[in-house]
């Protein structure tokens, strides 16, 4: 049985370490808040909410990766990797927030999306004014504030590391945070145009989108910050990349999976979100694609009706989720994870890297792919 995320973060306590990096944030924002006015106190609430859940995947990919190009454990340069991981964790919550106001999605993690908590609250109180453009004004500041934290975490913790190592660490940090910015531009673009003629093309930029939003930020950027902290060269930098990416794409794709087919006990978000939400994912391409290739009208048809559809019932969306299925693109996606993982496992065994940092990169990798969460 594959180890769970949080088993293998709980290793050389990094899950905990980043927690108490975390929490120590959490604690001066609300300071900070509390300081400049009493009403922004929910602001820290939320954002302490926001950072307590999170596998710290990226945490450790980028720690174990570290660990692998030479990182010595007790050094003051294990504790700046570590915060660099915080910066990563503080940067995905920002992604969070703002990814939630984008998508319209109603919860996260098992709560409310911070839009419709504040939206709440606004009614709750009887204020003044729209209640939902309140809590998505919330959720954007939230966003911002994470921002701002991630770069004030990564500078705090290259401050003390070698010079050519710190350049090269901020260089991939500060082109990760563009990547993912424009990512999410182009998922809403992916969303807004009609669908393509011409099969492949929606899969094809739905991949596009995969790459810039989610796999290099999820896997590829984490793996080559290690690297590049612990002062590895251009040659081991591209070689994480060429591990890294395919990676993070088979995590994505999984993510994919779980959106419409996962367990909401375990993934916090109800059965069939991205279908509500209208995500064209490589898994609903194929899907489109096989349809029109067998001239399956029902689907296409439930597509067209459902996909997007905030207001669908769990009916609509079950049926939806159903002719997805029947197209037999999950299984085409699930051959898909497995091709790009077996290429990044036999570029990690190409590696030599030592124990034990080989085999907790392979076992995150594995849990990233095989998570049901």
């Amino acid at each position: 049985m594959t180890p769970t995320p949080r088993a293998l973060t709980d290793v050389d306590d990094v899950r905990g370490r980043i927690d108490t990096l975390l929490d120590e944030y959490a604690t001066r924002l609300r300071s900070t808040v509390v300081a400049i006015g009493t009403d922004a106190a929910p602001l820290a609430d939320a954002v302490a909410q926001m950072l307590s859940g999170g596998k710290r995947l990226r945490a450790a990919f980028c720690y174990w990766s570290w660990r692998a190009h030479g990182g010595q454990v007790g050094t003051a340069d294990e504790a700046s990797v570590l915060r660099v991981g915080a910066a990563l964790e503080l940067f995905q919550a920002a992604a969070l927030f703002h990814d939630d106001v984008m998508d319209d999605s109603d919860t996260r993690r098992g709560f409310p999306a911070a839009h419709r908590a504040f939206a709440e609250r606004h009614a709750q109180e009887s204020w003044g004014g729209d209640g939902d453009r309140f809590g998505q004004a919330a959720a954007i500041l939230l966003g911002d504030l994470a921002l701002v934290a991630s770069e004030e975490e990564f500078s705090a913790a290259v401050a003390g590391v070698v010079t050519p190592s710190a350049a090269r660490a901020r260089a991939v940090f500060d082109h990760m945070r563009t990547e993912v910015t424009v990512g999410q531009y182009l998922d809403v673009v992916a969303q807004a145009l009609p669908w393509s003629t011409h099969p492949g093309a929606d899969e094809a930029r739905a991949r596009e989108v995969i790459r810039a939003k989610s796999a290099r930020y999820s896997v590829e950027h984490p793996i080559v910050l290690g690297a590049a902290l612990a002062g590895a060269g251009d040659d081991d930098l591209d070689a994480c990349r060429a591990i890294g990416l395919p990676l993070g794409e088979a995590f994505q794709l999984r993510d994919d999976l779980l959106g419409v087919f996962g367990d909401p006990a375990a993934t916090g978000k109800p059965a069939g979100d991205d279908l509500r939400e209208g995500k064209r994912t490589v898994l609903v391409a194929r899907a489109v694609d096989r349809a029109r290739g067998t001239r399956d009208t029902r689907t296409l048809e439930l597509v067209d009706r459902t996909l997007g559809d905030r207001d669908a019932d769990a009916e609509a969306v079950a049926a939806l989720a159903d002719a997805v299925a029947s197209t037999g693109s999950v299984e085409s996606v699930e051959e898909l994870i497995a091709d790009l993982s077996s290429t990044a496992f036999a570029a990690i065994d190409a590696r030599g890297w030592p124990e034990p940092a080989r085999g907790m990169l392979v076992a995150l990798a594995r849990a990233a792919v095989e998570r049901t969460a």
